[in-house]
């Protein structure tokens, strides 16, 4: 009889590189898994509960840690561990498993570009030296979370949860006192600035018209300093033509004899453009 040992890993976000990122989680679930101390005699076998026994590590010979390469431009340029964006424009991807006493556990190569051996050669002292240092933060973690449980104390996930972390399971409601909120209440309403006064009733100028708001000064979209003096120059530089334009207008008119007032004015291209007139069209007469 074995034991059946079974993984799931669940991804809570992806933003490229899953395979290497999964190869990692599933070394350390399974170098972390502790399965139950079983003896046998005879044919009666005894399995363990943890507190009869503590739980025995699995059997692990080595660690295949797998580091992907993602090639641009037919293999010009080599990019390693390539995100989400990266992989969209990418031309193809190398991935290389390897072990720290640089044994190649599998090569796979996917897309539509060919690599030389040279190529090759490279990525794989690329990833004996990337292989070597994540296989020692790995070691490094489970020292550290081993010493800890010997010390009676928790580490890693088992931590977050009664610090309620992001990852924890669930928060405790947290209650919030309502007492005295009417009295804090009206010594805020005291303290504050009294309101502006409001004309709540519309102002009636003309037969069909009417404005709510009268005599309120309206902040909104106030122009700074520098903006407010652009528009004074503005202004006084429209107003000067438009002054120079009512003169000669009322010169022009002054001479104007009574029957060149009847006449009509005929406007040139360059003082009016040119005006096209939409007619509907007709709808077409039904025939059977």
């Amino acid at each position: 009889q074995v034991w059946q040992i079974r993984l799931d890993l669940h991804l809570l976000n992806h933003d490229g590189n899953i395979t290497d990122a999964a190869g990692i989680a599933g070394i350390a679930a399974l170098c972390h898994f502790r399965r139950p101390e079983v003896s046998v005699q005879g044919e009666e076998v005894t399995v363990y509960t943890p507190e009869e026994r503590d739980p025995v590590p699995l059997s692990i010979h080595h660690m295949p840690i797998c580091v992907s390469f993602a090639f641009f431009q037919q293999g010009t340029y080599l990019l390693v561990d390539p995100s989400e964006r990266e992989e969209s424009v990418m031309d193809g991807v190398l991935v290389i498993a390897m072990n720290k006493h640089r044994e190649i556990c599998t090569i796979q190569s996917s897309g539509g570009i060919m690599l030389v051996k040279d190529q090759v050669l490279r990525c794989s002292k690329i990833t004996a030296v990337k292989v070597a240092e994540i296989t020692e933060l790995i070691q490094k973690a489970l020292e550290n979370d081993q010493k800890v449980r010997k010390e009676g104390g928790k580490f890693g996930f088992a931590e977050s949860i009664p610090n309620q972390k992001i990852t924890a399971f669930k928060m405790e409601s947290a209650a919030v006192d309502t007492n005295n909120v009417e009295e804090q209440a009206e010594e805020i309403i005291t303290k504050a600035d009294p309101p502006s006064e409001v004309f709540a009733k519309p102002i009636l100028h003309t037969p069909g018209t009417a404005q709510i708001g009268e005599g309120i000064e309206n902040s909104w979209g106030d122009l700074e300093e520098s903006e407010k003096e652009e528009a004074v120059e503005e202004e006084g530089e429209s107003e000067a033509p438009s002054l120079e334009c009512q003169k000669m207008e009322a010169e022009d008119t002054s001479t104007l004899t009574e029957t060149e007032k009847d006449e009509p004015i005929v406007l040139s291209d360059s003082e009016e453009e040119e005006v096209v007139i939409l007619e509907p069209q007709e709808l077409p007469k039904k025939t059977r």
